[in-house]
């Protein structure tokens, strides 16, 4: 699974399911991050060692101009603490921990403790000759989050749950692949051995039968056990690269150093293993496409106008992307705007920095950044640029649907200026990309839209 938008992928078929009032069973929700081994997409030019420091994180420059509206809303809140009667058959261990935001890691052997009480639950089960089952979230379901401006979209303490029953010829075969997973998982964690989610699934593609199965069944047993992926040595492919005004130290000592026009950095697998963060950015910009990030690079954007920071996620962003987005929101506290195409695609993206989507809302604490802002492509932007009709896409039915349900959504009643470019947007049935301001000059977006909006203060 490479991301999730805020609606989350159907799941598979909601067969000898039951939905019950209950929070889920396991370890007490820690942070969850999304350590992994090395793994770039492609060798960066921009890698190499660094000795001077640039700016630290303890003496970051000023913000952007003065007078402007820099003010960013707290990320961290409190958060609930589940409790529940255990189901038979999915007895996991259950602990009073609060659901932190700040970096944890699970010792291994409470990672196995809590595998052996869920096997130890199946076991006592059918010891009663009663059908074992495993209870999970249904963590598709709008029922199951709730909304805190501070937070983004977080899962419920009491969420509807469905079960995963091996005494029904529909739901057996995955409560077969749950616990052929949960061994592949004890036997890394014993043996100290990782793998990604791809390697899980190529280890027997006939028994799991698709990448997205494993996908949901990992994701389902981390959010069961409430414990990271990392510490269940699943690793995370990455797609987004960084570039810009920053340099860190990865897990294993190599320096990365993102200052180099030329090239960009694939955004690292071990996200809450980089330290020593050093960044004399003013902002971070967030870029949708991967042409317009690497059109902004090519014109050395990052330098000419201001200091920054420019991170993409190629389109829908994985979770290592958004683990940088909030890892760089927690460590510099600098404005934080997104560049996305103005149509309901873009703006859901934008949605999933800012407030994080339904199916991983179990992890909304680090994943999700409210403070982003939303600084183009605006639909009252086509207008106020006079944009050619022509140069404007019409709707199809899917944007059309698209738009709609994101008008629904609980966030959008505390942005009255998004409601307001939606309801333009919506009005005009017409969408655009970011290359339409190509209509203009070929370096428009780089040598005039950009700098004037960020001088301006042209975000909401």
């Amino acid at each position: 699974m490479v991301g999730e938008g805020p609606v989350g992928g159907a799941g598979p078929s909601p067969v000898c399911q039951q939905e019950r009032e209950t929070p889920l069973v396991g370890q007490k929700g820690r942070e969850m991050p999304l350590v992994g081994r090395k793994g770039r997409e492609k060798p960066s030019e921009g890698r190499k060692e660094r000795e001077e420091p640039l700016v630290s994180q303890d003496s970051m420059a000023s913000s952007l101009p003065e007078g402007l509206d820099w003010s960013v809303p707290a990320v961290m809140g409190e958060r609930g603490v589940c409790s529940t009667e255990v189901p038979a058959g999915n007895k996991a261990i259950f602990r009073e921990t609060s659901l932190s935001g700040c970096d944890s890691h699970v010792p291994s052997s409470e990672v196995l403790e809590a595998i052996e009480n869920v096997i130890q639950g199946v076991l006592q089960s059918l010891a009663q000759k009663k059908a074992p089952v495993l209870t999970v979230a249904n963590r598709t379901d709008w029922r199951n989050v709730e909304f805190k401006d501070s937070v983004g979209l977080q899962m419920i303490p009491r969420c509807t749950t469905k079960q995963i029953r091996s005494d029904c010829p529909q739901s057996a075969p995955r409560f077969a692949l749950m616990l052929k997973i949960l061994s592949m998982i004890y036997k890394m964690v014993q043996s100290n051995t990782y793998a990604t989610k791809r390697d899980i699934y190529y280890s027997d593609t006939l028994l799991f039968g698709s990448q997205g199965a494993v996908d949901r069944i990992i994701n389902d047993i981390s959010c069961m056990l409430k414990i990271p992926r990392r510490s269940l040595h699943i690793l995370s492919t990455t797609k987004g690269f960084v570039a810009g005004h920053l340099s860190y130290t990865e897990e294993d000592g190599t320096k990365v150093n993102c200052t180099c026009s030329a090239t960009a950095v694939s955004v690292p697998s071990n996200v809450q293993g980089i330290k020593n963060l050093i960044s004399h950015a003013k902002f971070v910009l967030i870029v949708e496409k991967d042409a317009t990030f690497q059109r902004l690079l090519d014109d050395d954007f990052f330098s000419k106008v201001s200091p920054c920071i420019m991170v993409t996620g190629r389109g829908v962003p994985d979770l290592n992307t958004r683990l940088l987005v909030r890892k760089l929101w927690d460590s510099f506290q600098i404005p934080i705007f997104s560049l996305m195409d103005a149509d309901p695609h873009g703006v859901e993206i934008m949605c999933v920095y800012k407030y994080g989507s339904v199916s991983m809302s179990f992890e909304a604490h680090h994943l999700a950044v409210p403070s982003v802002k939303w600084l183009g492509l605006l639909p009252s932007d086509l207008k106020r640029l006079n944009i050619s009709k022509d140069a404007l896409i019409p709707f199809t039915k899917q944007d059309q649907n698209k738009l709609a349900s994101i008008q629904k959504r609980p966030y959008i009643a505390c942005q009255p200026l998004w409601k307001k470019e939606l309801e333009m947007m919506a009005a005009s049935k017409l969408k655009a990309e970011i290359q339409v301001l190509t209509s203009l000059s070929q370096d428009y977006l780089s040598r005039v839209y950009l700098p004037n909006k960020l001088q301006f203060g042209g975000w909401i």
